[in-house]
């Protein structure tokens, strides 16, 4: 038998287990699914009464459904179980602060400047104290402790005129300011205990039906190694990527084949200012990944991502080789395992 269904069982499962014998495939769609949802393996109330204590233990679970084998957490060796660890063990408190989109915007001020800051409409705690009518036609509304907690608003005037999707809109916002991200992150710790609000961005987007480049500059040890520039093709739903090594060589390197499309971009000044202004930025950290955005050729900061995916990458066939290689970038010497 393919799968083992756990449905909310003492453990709080809910979603499908996969076993052994299901294909790398299948096993990388499944996680796309998790990913790409916002779903975790377990159940948020379930989450709510397990103690730090056990985190180790429960995460391990997770991962071993996730990907059908068992985590290494006293000698991780690959990018995923190294991920893994600094989850529940690289718990600096500076961590916090970047991963709110909110207080993040003062740090980065104070690293490099504020050239690269994106543009805020509004912050807030209350979605009822949204002062709609200030803001322009299109914009996002964010939350300041979440990972893609966000609401794209592309034409206002429809949404306050149409009581249905305002209401759905206030209602959803208000459901994510009343949760922690970190009970349904699969254990991210940074995102524990992060004050929620709000916060207002212009959409930069020249066509809403299309997708801007984005850069994700991978950091080991304070060193950008790994450099991926991509769009989203919003008509087929895959990214359109290239990724560079520290050399800007293009490298045959897929985290989800499934969803990602390799494609002949170009290293540009701005992917080259991203990782000049990425080592500033990751100089405290074992391991992060900055992400910025291009916007009318203007670089702007996305956020400090310090377990992307969650530690759960997926490489296809020809890429399973990064899955060690990666990982042995990440130098955790000196580190006293859990």
């Amino acid at each position: 038998m393919r799968y083992t269904v756990y449905m909310r069982n003492k453990f709080g499962l809910f979603l499908e287990m996969l076993t052994g014998k299901s294909s790398s495939r299948e096993r990388e769609r499944s996680i796309s699914y998790l990913y790409n949802t916002g779903k975790p393996v377990f159940n948020y109330a379930f989450l709510l009464d397990v103690s730090e204590d056990d985190y180790p233990f429960f995460l391990s679970e997770a991962y071993l459904i996730k990907f059908g084998r068992k985590l290494n957490l006293k000698n991780p060796k690959t990018i995923n179980e190294k991920i893994q660890w600094l989850k529940l063990y690289d718990n600096l408190p500076i961590k916090k602060q970047l991963t709110d989109k909110v207080l993040v915007r003062d740090w980065v001020k104070e690293k490099i400047g504020e050239e690269c800051l994106k543009p805020v409409l509004w912050t807030g705690d209350k979605f009822d104290d949204i002062p709609f009518e200030e803001f322009p036609k299109n914009f996002i509304i964010k939350c300041s402790h979440a990972s893609k907690w966000n609401i794209e608003i592309k034409d206002k005037q429809k949404v306050l005129t149409t009581p249905a999707i305002y209401n759905l809109i206030r209602n959803k916002i208000n459901e994510y300011l009343n949760k922690s991200f970190f009970y349904q992150s699969d254990f991210e710790t940074q995102y524990k205990g992060i004050i929620p609000r709000l916060i207002i961005e212009p959409m930069l987007i020249e066509n809403p039906d299309e997708s801007e480049f984005e850069y994700e500059i991978y950091c080991f040890n304070s060193k950008p190694k790994i450099f991926r520039k991509y769009k989203v093709d919003l008509t087929i739903h895959k990214s359109l990527v290239s990724t560079f090594d520290e050399n800007y060589k293009k490298i045959d390197l897929s985290f989800f084949s499934e969803v990602e499309v390799p494609t002949e971009f170009d290293a540009d000044d701005n992917l080259k200012k991203a990782v000049e202004l990425s080592k500033v930025l990751s100089k405290e950290f074992k391991f992060v990944r900055v992400d910025w955005i291009i916007y009318k050729n203007m670089l702007y900061f996305g956020e400090m991502t310090f377990s992307p995916h969650s530690g759960f990458f997926v490489f296809g066939e020809k890429n399973k080789k990064w899955q060690l290689e990666l990982g042995n970038m990440l130098n955790l010497k000196g580190a006293k395992y859990g």
